[in-house]
């Protein structure tokens, strides 16, 4: 299964279209850096924003780029089932390794619509599942309890849990054992959720910082747990930084002033409040990123 740090990855525009050239050179920037995973057109991602063409289209550019070397996990949610099974499918045909799948967002299904959701979706592909469980974005939770039913599905394989509650986690661990991989949704608890046996992270901030996450997931899978505190205190600064508007906002930023990719956002995501700007230009100069 999936392990390790996994970024998810930000989608490059220039003039209002998808920048294919920086997008091509973002993973190769993680593969030579110890990413052990990319995952495009989630959040950070902005799928929102993207067509339905641009969608397909950029999983199936970076499982090009990657050719086979770490796996693509690909951004195939939606809060319309039969949308997001079109969107896992075209995935899987694309030759992804796996799919993210945010819970259904704004209708705010009952526990049993999100496990009918998940259910659906994962009978209709081959390939493993990822929960992703983010109420902040969604409006709603995915409960332990409904995580140990989805589970026992075959290919609903882990969940990104960006509850930012350790409590949630520890019960989804407790309930489900080694049924379901847990991975920290949150960049300031991955030590936390790893050491209480969570299999990697689902990363922001591993897009600006990918050889520093991938270091500090691998310490937590081999068991140093003092590498992987180091590692996990010092990056603290950054993480908030790159959390100080929404995101993808800062880290999007902030790869352009490492001149990775422009800054360009789709409204209704604007460009950085000056103030803000300047907070993160020092944290990451501090930090020797520019």
């Amino acid at each position: 299964m999936f392990s390790g740090s996994m970024v998810a990855l930000v989608t490059p525009f220039k003039d209002g279209k998808v920048d294919w050239e920086s997008l091509e050179g973002l993973v190769e920037f993680h593969i030579k850096n110890g990413t052990h995973g990319i995952v495009p057109c989630g959040t950070t991602g902005e799928s929102a924003t993207l067509t339905h063409q641009e969608h397909d289209a950029v999983i199936v550019a970076v499982i090009k780029a990657v050719k086979k070397r770490v796996p693509v996990i690909a951004g195939t949610g939606s809060n319309s089932t039969e949308e997001a099974i079109r969107l896992t499918r075209e995935a899987e045909k694309a030759g992804a390794d796996g799919a993210l799948l945010i819970s259904p967002y704004y209708n705010r299904p009952t526990q049993e619509g999100i496990y009918q959701h998940y259910k659906k979706v994962a009978e209709s592909v081959g390939i493993p599942l990822i929960v992703y469980n983010i109420p902040g974005r969604t409006g709603s939770k995915i409960e332990p309890e409904t995580l140990a039913r989805l589970s026992d599905i075959k290919n609903v394989a882990g969940v990104k849990e960006a509850t930012g509650s350790v409590d949630q986690a520890i019960d989804v661990l407790r309930l489900c054992g080694d049924q379901l991989a847990v991975y920290s949704g949150e960049d300031s608890l991955t030590f936390s959720l790893m050491a209480l046996g969570g299999k990697g992270v689902i990363s922001t901030v591993a897009n600006i910082v990918p050889k520093e996450m991938s270091e500090l997931a691998q310490a937590c899978l081999k068991g140093d747990w003092e590498k992987g505190r180091s590692l996990q205190l010092k990056l603290v600064p950054l993480i908030r930084a790159v959390f100080i508007e929404t995101n993808p906002i800062p880290v999007k930023t902030a790869l352009s002033l490492m001149g990775k990719c422009r800054a360009d956002l789709r409204l209704p995501m604007t460009p950085m409040a000056e103030p803000n700007l300047k907070k993160l230009r020092q944290t990451m100069a501090d930090f020797g990123l520019i």
